[in-house]
């Protein structure tokens, strides 16, 4: 059984990568961590509800707000794990899982709405916007964001 979760707090640390999945569902878990923060006021930079959380709530045709109220009734990220997959548009294993796997390896290079700032981006975190992903970006942007301390 997982812990009981607390919200973080977003003004000092990132939340969960992109690509840890809960369920089988890459951004998940930093949608949670998010929303947790949100609720908690503690969101900082960071958004809740956004176009990368958008693609979870429209993979499994579910809303933020009913994300929001899941991850309000769920104690650990097991349960709200077990909500995903029982809510929503139903998804057999091999479909998250295929759907997980493109939405990590995506990019936004070959968009031309969105490709110059992804491109302004990757270059600010010294990232290849050609070979580099999505997730790749928000990882490097998380890690400039809250740079470790050496002990």
């Amino acid at each position: 059984m997982d812990p009981i979760i607390t919200s973080l707090d977003l003004t000092k640390q990132a939340p969960n990568s992109p690509r840890v999945r809960l369920s089988g569902f890459v951004i998940a878990a930093r949608t949670a961590d998010k929303c947790r923060a949100s609720l908690a006021g503690a969101l900082g930079e960071y958004h809740y509800d956004c176009p990368l959380d958008n693609q979870l709530f429209t993979f499994k045709g579910i809303s933020g707000d009913q994300f929001k109220s899941a991850v309000q009734a769920s104690a650990t990220n097991e349960a709200l794990g077990a909500w995903l997959v029982a809510n929503g548009t139903p998804r057999t294993t091999a479909e998250i899982k295929a759907w997980s796997d493109e939405v990590e390896a995506s990019s936004p290079i070959k968009n031309p709405e969105k490709s110059t700032r992804f491109i302004e981006n990757c270059h600010k975190l010294g990232l290849n916007p050609i070979t580099n992903s999505t997730f790749d970006w928000l990882e490097a942007d998380d890690r400039a964001s809250f740079p470790r301390k050496s002990v």
